[in-house]
């Protein structure tokens, strides 16, 4: 199976890189700005295309890494031709064009996965099967500014990959959200934080910001009795549990391996056989419906505040 890959940037680099070593082939790649797609070609052993209706045609799956803004065009570009697709998150720039996407993808019987690699990291793997009824859930997800990812908020940009975690666990509707968050350093909110409650009484805080002096990735569950925490970062576990009235900890032994090649070899073996994928269109579209609402309810707040006198 071929598989290429559509966007040059710093996840596109990835993801040409990674493939070339699991598939042990030439990857086709399309860029528009062809200056980088040569530079990249020049660093990997991966082929140019002048098109991207060339890469498309050559190629059984592809990995969509361009900007957020383009993935509508180019999905839908791809799926039409009978292609399976990877898409990075999030899925699109709106929920109707997810939809669409979605509904694409199942009309023409292709995967279309979405690249959540968080889902992948070792571990929340190692710590899943101790996460089975949150309670209360806290997450932080904070990373020094970086220009790269500012065309969108922080919202989509990194809270988008706890809320899809949470939606991994928490399989109840959402009842209520409430969400606070400013800009800083772009034009875009860069630090927020939201409260989700969910019919099930579970209720998640979450906070994300991309203006932070350290790198911070963690999830905590609250669950009866128990309490899981999650370092993505470090790739730790801490686990805990109550037994005849002794909090006890509960050993977790984290494996080693890769995010990214994990999510990408999902992809393939799902495409190859036509099992669902571990993140699905579906799954990429209800994580961004929620960072849309969220993203909402910090305009809503935005536009109650008060406006400085002049």
């Amino acid at each position: 199976m071929i598989t290429g890959v559509i966007g040059t940037g710093h996840l596109g680099y990835h993801h040409a890189r990674i493939l070339g070593g699991i598939t042990g082939r030439t990857v086709p790649i399309f860029d528009t700005d062809t200056e980088r797609m040569n530079k990249l070609a020049s660093e990997l052993d991966i082929r140019p295309c002048g098109k991207l209706d060339s890469l498309i045609e050559e190629c059984d799956s592809v990995v969509v890494a361009c900007p957020t803004s383009s993935h509508y065009h180019v999905v839908l570009k791809a799926l039409k031709a009978g292609v399976h697709v990877l898409v990075e998150k999030p899925i699109s720039a709106t929920t109707g064009q997810g939809q669409e996407m979605v509904d694409m993808a199942d009309d023409m019987n292709l995967i279309l996965a979405v690249g959540h690699s968080e889902r992948f990291n070792p571990a929340i793997l190692a710590a899943a099967d101790l996460i089975d009824d949150p309670l209360f859930v806290e997450g932080h997800r904070m990373a020094p500014f970086n220009p790269r990812g500012t065309d969108v908020s922080v919202v989509l940009d990194l809270m988008i990959h706890d809320i899809d975690l949470v939606l991994s666990f928490v399989r109840s509707p959402v009842v209520s959200v409430q969400a606070s968050g400013v800009p800083v350093l772009s034009d875009n909110v860069d630090i927020a934080s939201a409260r989700i409650q969910f019919e099930n009484r579970c209720v998640v805080n979450m906070t994300a910001s991309r203006i932070s002096r350290e790198q911070v990735r963690k999830l905590r569950f609250f669950q009866n009795r128990k309490y899981v925490s999650v370092d993505f970062a470090a790739r730790k576990v801490e686990a805990y549990r109550m037994v005849d009235g002794r909090i006890e900890p509960v050993p977790v032994t984290v494996s080693e391996g890769d995010a990214l090649t994990a999510e990408l070899n999902d992809f393939r073996m799902s495409c190859e056989t036509g099992c669902a994928p571990t993140v699905s269109g579906l799954d990429g579209l209800n994580a961004l419906r929620s960072a849309q609402i969220i993203s909402g309810k910090i305009q809503e707040a935005m536009e109650e505040l008060p406006r400085p006198s002049e």
